[in-house]
């Protein structure tokens, strides 16, 4: 069968459909996006993942990523460690390093079935959410039914985290929409409730913008973590417990956050032209 060739992986049941573009354009648009990622009709994905050829000395490839409603976003953090596991496959390296729109990420081998990935910076300043008004990014005035007082943190994409008492009581799917487009976040947001378990344990919820509740996501859990230790309710090394899985994050103190987990391949297949 001709046409174009895929892997569908995931990280924790957070699930992409990855295309190897590095040696053919692919020509990508908001509907063919879509599409692909109806679950009916198409190959069914959270978001979409294209590797294409690197653009910088240095580095082994560049990333873009599309989320299921057909926007194109600059960070994906289960994404970059599946798109890194196919590359570690591939050349039999210890690290390689992906371009991507919110900077270079190095990802490493982190045991068996497992991939690290620095993250970058967390950035904390409200410009750089972005927030629609200079505010204090430890304590955001936004919510909706039980939440309130958010922590905003990009992570290469916007993130507001609520810490509650129950995050499997809070109803996300009912709140979540409104607070992703609240006119205090101009490029939308990721929102994520998280409960403190113990000094180094959160659990987390996160609705995520263009896609909606997934199973996990990964600059969600970073955001989760430096929200926590920014709070005082946890330290810099933490295990944040999903619905699909567990993920370790380490906030560094240089600012850069460290993802560890795993990533798996469902199955290969190929889209007709």
């Amino acid at each position: 069968m001709t046409g174009l060739p895929f892997t569908k992986m995931h990280g924790l049941g957070n699930d992409f459909v990855v295309f190897d573009a590095r040696r053919a354009p692919l020509a990508l648009d908001a509907a063919r996006v879509r599409a692909i990622a109806e679950r009916r009709t198409g190959v069914g994905c959270d978001q979409l993942v294209v590797l294409e050829a690197p653009r910088n000395g240095g580095t082994d490839a560049y990333l873009r990523f599309w989320n299921q409603d057909g926007g194109e976003v600059a960070a994906c953090g289960n994404g970059t460690r599946c798109a890194a596991r196919l590359l570690l496959d591939e050349t039999g390296a210890e690290r390689v390093v992906l371009e991507t729109d919110a900077g270079p990420l190095a990802a490493h081998e982190a045991g068996v079935g497992q991939v690290r990935v620095d993250m970058g910076p967390a950035r904390l300043d409200w410009h750089e959410i972005p927030l629609a008004r200079a505010m204090d990014t430890l304590h955001v005035t936004v919510g909706a039914g039980p939440l309130s007082d958010a922590v905003a943190v990009n992570m290469g994409n916007p993130h507001a985290v609520f810490f509650v008492d129950d995050a499997e009581a809070v109803p996300l799917a009912e709140i979540g929409p409104g607070l992703e487009t609240d006119p205090l976040f101009p490029e939308r947001a990721n929102i994520g409730v998280a409960q403190r378990l113990a000094e180094d344990r959160l659990r987390l919820r996160v609705w995520e913008r263009g896609v909606g509740l997934t199973q996990a996501c990964g600059t969600g859990a970073c955001a989760a973590a430096v929200a926590g230790a920014r709070r005082g309710l946890t330290g810099r090394d933490v295990t944040v417990v999903l619905d699909g899985g567990e993920l370790g994050i380490v906030w560094r103190e240089d600012g850069h956050v460290e993802m560890t987990g795993p990533t798996a391949a469902s199955f290969t297949g190929v889209l007709p032209a």
